[in-house]
Order: structure tokens, then sequence, then C-alpha cells
């Protein structure tokens, strides 16, 4: 007994590790663009979180090159007004952006699972009572209640993920208790109530693994939307302040004034959102098909 019970966790262990390889291969093998956009999500990643060691040059270095310089061999993608490297400001700026991205989609997925799964599940006057709630916020235009939320918080890195992280789960909750409500009168959950499992077993072993693919989709749509909202936030003035390097502050700040004598100021950092984005969204898309068992090819099959 005592040799089998020891080799239960090495089996738990070895198929974990196949299931993710298997996630790996599949992804690598039929979702190029996928593949694409995971290598940059993980080199947004590694760039984020070794910005000191990567970036050349301090973001707030002044007059380390010449003013409004272009491109060249020392200065990569040139200097802004005050000559600091346009390069490592927007490495610095790839740390806030992953920062507001993970933290924004994490607290916002938390609270549409929570809101989500108990409406739907539920139903009744819970349901009843939560999306009247969430209709409420719904009617408010976004970028007001924003805007608002954050002139009254304050600007800064904090206030911008909390504001956005509550707003984006509130919101998105509808997209749970949609996919929750899908499957509440399937037959394992009709057994699950017949054997006497209790409510908080059945939500938590039986509906949240059902949900899954929504959540996935949910995350990295939301890592996408937060960097580009903080960027839009940042651009109008009530973002973080500088001079803390986000990619929306520079095209507003530097690139907004200056686009016509240093078009690079501009270009840059628009580009580099752009790209981000776009390789989240694709990493997201590729995901939702692996993981979900109901599409074809799905990862079902290997279970």
């Amino acid at each position: 007994m005592a040799q089998l019970e020891g080799t239960f966790p090495e089996e738990k262990v070895s198929k974990a590790r196949s299931f993710w390889l298997d996630v790996l291969v599949r992804l690598v093998k039929e979702k190029p663009l996928g593949t694409v956009g995971g290598a940059i999500v993980l080199a947004l990643l590694i760039t984020g979180a070794c910005a000191q060691w990567i970036a050349p040059y301090g973001y707030n270095d002044i007059f380390v090159g010449p003013r409004l310089a272009g491109p060249s061999a020392e200065f990569l993608l040139g200097c802004d007004q005050l000559g600091r490297d346009l390069l490592s400001r927007i490495i610095y700026g790839a740390r806030v952006s992953v920062i507001v991205g993970l933290s924004v989609a994490g607290i916002s997925l938390a609270i549409s699972t929570g809101i989500g799964i108990v409406c739907g599940y539920i139903g009744g006057k819970v349901d009843l009572v939560g999306q009247r709630f969430v209709d409420g916020i719904m009617c408010i235009p976004g970028l007001f209640l924003m805007l608002t939320l954050i002139a009254i918080i304050g600007a800064g890195m904090r206030p911008i993920i909390i504001v956005l992280g509550v707003l984006f789960g509130i919101v998105q909750s509808r997209v749970v208790r949609g996919a929750v409500i899908g499957i509440r009168a399937n037959p394992y959950l009709e057994a699950a109530r017949a054997i006497g499992c209790n409510t908080r077993r059945i939500l938590l072993k039986h509906v949240l693994p059902n949900v899954l693919a929504p959540m996935i989709i949910l995350f990295t749509i939301t890592v996408g939307a937060a960097i580009l909202i903080e960027a839009s936030i940042s651009f109008l003035g009530f973002g973080i302040p500088p001079p803390t390097p986000t990619w929306g502050g520079m095209l507003s700040l530097e690139g907004r004034r200056y686009m016509l004598m240093a078009p690079h100021l501009a270009l840059w950092p628009g580009l580099f959102l752009a790209i981000v984005v776009w390789g989240i969204n694709m990493l997201g898309d590729a995901l939702r098909d692996l993981f979900d068992p109901r599409l074809r090819g799905g990862l079902g099959r290997y279970r």
C-alpha cells in the first residue's frame, strides 16, 4: 500500500506536464497566429520584468542625447524633447502596461466570476437584483464614469487599476452569467444535486470548469483593453503622472506636441501599443480554441 500511495503524486505531476505540453505543441502546430501572439506576450512580460537591466538608460535621464534626435546607431529609436532615450522610456512603459493589464484582468476576472456564477446558477431574486445593478452601471458612459472616479480618487497607477478592474468585472459578469445559464440545466448538474452535493461544491467543481473557455477569453481581452484604456486615460491627462513613462502619455505629451518636428515620438509608442494588443488578442483566441472541448480539435479528445 505504501508503494502504491507513493506513485499517485508522480502520476498526477506527469499527467499535468503532458497536458500542458499538449497545449504548447498544438498551439505551435495548429495556431500560428496564436504562437506569434504568445511570443509577443512573452517578450512583453520579459521586457517589463527586466526593464532596469534591458534599458540602456534610465527613463528620466535627461540630455543623454541630442534633443528630438532621430533614430541612430547610439539611440535606436531616437530621443525626445529633453534628450531622453526613447527606447529606454518605451521599455519602462512596457512595465507599466504589464502591471496595469494583468492587475486589471485579475481583479475583473475575480469580480465577474463571482457575480456571474452566483447570479446565473441561483437565479431568482438574487439574479434580478444583481443584474439591475449591472444595468445601472452599464447605462453610464464608460469613459465618463472612469474619468469621474479617477478624478475623485486621484491619478496614479493604483487608482487606475482599481477603477478599471471593478468596472470591467461588473460589466463582464454578463458573459459569465450567460455561460452559466447555458449549462445550468445539464444532466451532470442534476446528478450532482441528486447525490447531495452542496451549492459551493457544485459551483467550484462542476460549474466553474465548464465556463473556463469564456473566462480565458475575458481575461485576455481585458488585458489588451486595459492597456488601451490606460493609454487613452494617460493621453487625456488623467492617467499615471510624469515622469513615469506610459505609452499613452508619450503619445500625448511628447508625440502630440512635437509630432511634426519629430514624427518618431508618436510613431514608436503607437506602434508598440498596437503590436502588443494584437498579440494578446491572437493568443486569447488560440487558447480559447484549444481549451474548449466543444470546438473542433479541442483538448477534450486528449482526455
